[in-house]
């Protein structure tokens, strides 16, 4: 109830705002509720492609599940020699989702589709609270659709994940910028501490926009800021490094290895494999030597696990030489310039990810990922820069430019010049790429309530330029672009609605149509890529791409590479034993897991690059009645570059199984069931070591 004094001098007034905030509440609820059936309709529909999705973290799964030493370590096989080389969080979420929902590719992949649903729903309310519905509504849509956003949410490896842990501490920083208030800074330490523990270094990729977001836009005084900041920092430090200081404090006999470390530690992981050597590359000249003779650089190949092959078992090198693999539906078009390819190998270019330079993100492979929008999404950058006066300290809309524009530029460099890494990392900057499209369609707007005639050239110049990158980026992969002609109609529509709104200085409803068709013309591109994106997975499972203008692989693509003949023998003269078989890496045991449940000692760790076991440790281990075979390349060779003890302790100590030795051109299936010219995950032109050369043979060695 109102005192006399309160009343309005005009009621009616008071009730239009009353009315109009109303009618922009339900627009909101009505447009979020249809962009997030939308979102959710692109993530689940055709779920059965997935198959077991990232066999590698699936089979992981099967493993924590077993015992809480497996679950808290986030050992790779049920026997915890080797753990995963990721942190734990992510792994840990989706072991939960598997012990109510059984381990199958529904129950890993659905925290992931959950998570990015979700993102959806943050970024709506993130952009809204402070420039309204239609943009948050704009940047929703723009995050729902982005496909290699899509891709990503559809797979198990945990960047979904980090995407919402990171959106949400976008919101706290946000909240501590606007109420000064410490604990909202600790919240946001916080949350970017737990997406450390998620995917390690790429959580601190938005950190600089975080950080600059709070000291340019809060109004307190300089020194507390910096305290505070510092008091953020610590937190930061100390959640992102507490568990894996747990795990280098634990004796390494009571606990597994740490896969990919090369020194068995958690910090040469972080610091190494997961951190300098994703920036300066894997296999190539410049790298940090973390104990691995090349670097620690999976060998390039399509396996019929979506994995890498781990080294050649031929003894003679340390992993495969770079081989130009054809376009099979994650690579590169074979109409897109040869300078764009890039080596096949680790190092600057390698694994579909082109040349290192500015122009990475515009061009094939990397062009079909995420920056459909990213021309506007600049301009938009721009315009929110020019558009308003600084001040000190920066008020809403510049401080948007600095979190998404620092969050998008950050991640952008990285991406440009990182020289190992793979095209789902580039969901990262989904989120801050669709904010800054949302936020620059409503500027426009806005702009043209005074310069109407300004805002409809910038619009017509700006979206006509991202429909022209949009149409050559989709030429690039595929003749067939049989929306082209709905999306130029809306734009012609569009851009002959404004100029006749121009001329005739009526900015009614004409001027809205026009504007909803010229920005509704920017969005059917990635909205089918993103359809087709969903309906042909890629043949890849373990590495999840944009739609790359191939069908998708075989229907088989996701299942498990077993021989069955083999699998049936081993488990008959197992069953007391702890360990099915051991094998060189990951790539040839993680599908033996999913078909068991049973340990596999995977001895070189995830692509064979780790000393997991010595020749006295298996022996002790044969000795002990806990394992009796092993698959082995008979030239010699092995995991971590082809440790010679092992070879000749098997040569001298264990014998041939007759019958199940095979000469393969699949390092994924040690076992032979993918070989020669049949093999759909085997294409031609590939490095010598997966092409008939490959001498492997499954050795008992009990006494």
């Amino acid at each position: 109830m109102r005192l006399p004094f309160q009343q309005t001098l005009n009621p009616s007034i008071d009730t239009t705002i009353t009315q109009k905030l109303s009618r922009e509440r339900l627009l909101g609820w009505i447009g979020l509720t249809v962009i997030v059936i939308l979102a959710a309709i692109l993530r689940f529909a055709n779920l059965d492609a997935i198959g077991l999705a990232n066999h590698y973290y699936t089979a992981a799964v099967t493993s924590m599940l077993q015992s809480w030493r497996n679950f808290f370590f986030v050992a790779a096989e049920p026997g915890g020699s080797v753990s995963v080389d990721k942190p734990p969080l992510g792994l840990w979420i989706q072991a939960i989702s598997a012990y109510f929902l059984g381990v199958s590719g529904f129950s890993v992949v659905l925290p992931e589709i959950l998570a990015g649903i979700f993102s959806v729903i943050v970024l709506y309310h993130l952009v809204k609270r402070s420039f309204g519905t239609v943009a948050g509504l704009l940047a929703a849509l723009a995050l729902a659709i982005t496909p290699i956003v899509i891709a990503t949410d559809r797979n198990n490896t945990m960047d979904s994940t980090l995407i919402l842990t990171l959106l949400l501490a976008a919101w706290a920083f946000i909240k501590a910028t606007e109420t000064s208030k410490l604990r909202y800074l600790l919240l946001g330490a916080m949350l970017v501490g737990l997406g450390f523990n998620i995917k390690m270094l790429e959580a601190f990729l938005p950190l600089p926009a975080f950080y600059a977001l709070y000291f340019l836009g809060s109004k307190e005084k300089l020194w507390s800021k910096i305290w505070k900041l510092a008091v953020a920092s610590m937190l930061l430090l100390v959640i992102s490094f507490s568990w894996a200081i747990a795990v280098d404090l634990t004796p390494a006999s009571q606990r597994p290895y740490v896969g990919s470390s090369g020194n068995n530690t958690e910090m040469s992981l972080i610091f190494g494999y997961n951190g300098v050597n994703r920036l300066l590359g894997m296999g190539g000249g410049a790298r940090l030597n973390n104990g691995f003779a090349n670097g620690g650089a999976p060998a390039q190949g399509q396996m019929p696990n979506g994995a890498f092959p781990p080294p050649a078992l031929n003894g003679t090198n340390n992993g495969l030489p770079p081989a130009r693999l054809p376009f099979n539906g994650n690579g590169v078009p074979p109409n897109a310039p040869t300078n764009l390819r890039g080596p096949a190998g680790g190092g600057p270019g390698g694994f579909n990810i082109g040349q290192a330079g500015a122009l990475r993100l515009f061009v094939a492979p990397l062009s079909k990922e995420a920056s459909w929008l990213l021309p506007f999404g600049l301009f938009a950058a721009l315009i929110i820069l020019l558009g308003t006066r600084l001040r000190w300290p920066i008020e809403s809309k510049h401080q948007a430019l600095v979190l998404w524009g620092g969050w998008l530029l950050t991640t952008g460099v990285f991406f440009s010049i990182a020289g190992f890494f793979h095209e789902y990392y580039l969901s990262i900057m989904g989120a801050p790429l669709a904010a800054l499209v949302g936020i620059g369609m409503i500027e426009l707007w806005r702009m043209g309530q005074k310069y109407f005639w300004l805002a409809a050239l910038l619009l017509t110049l700006s979206a006509g330029g991202t429909l022209a990158f949009q149409f050559f980026t989709a030429q690039s992969f595929t003749q067939n672009i049989w929306w082209q002609s709905a999306t130029i109609a809306l734009f012609v529509i569009g851009f002959v609605s404004l100029m006749i709104a121009v001329l005739t200085r009526k900015h009614g409803p004409v001027a809205i149509f026009g504007f909803a068709f010229i920005v509704t013309a920017m969005f059917i591109t990635p909205g089918v890529w993103s359809a087709l994106t969903n309906l042909n997975t890629s043949s890849n499972q373990s590495l999840p791409a944009a739609y790359s203008g191939n069908s998708s692989g075989p229907a088989n693509r996701g299942g498990l590479q077993i021989n069955q003949a083999l699998l049936s023998y081993l488990e008959q003269n197992t069953q007391s034993m702890k360990y099915l078989m051991a094998v060189p890496s990951s790539m040839q045991g993680a599908d033996y897991v999913l078909a068991t449940g049973r340990p596999v000692l995977y001895l070189g760790g995830f692509n064979g690059q780790d000393a997991v076991e010595t020749a006295d440790s298996l022996s002790q281990l044969v000795k002990n009645g806990e394992l009796r075979f092993i698959y082995w390349g008979s030239g010699g060779g092995g995991p971590a570059g082809g440790q010679s003890d092992i070879s000749s302790w098997v040569a001298s100590s264990c014998k041939a199984v007759q019958g199940f030795d095979t000469t393969t051109q699949n390092a994924g299936a040690p076992d032979g069931t993918r070989t020669g010219s049949n093999n759909p995950f085997n294409p031609q032109n590939v490095a010598p070591g997966l092409n008939g050369n490959m001498q492997v043979t499954l050795y008992d060695c009990s006494q």
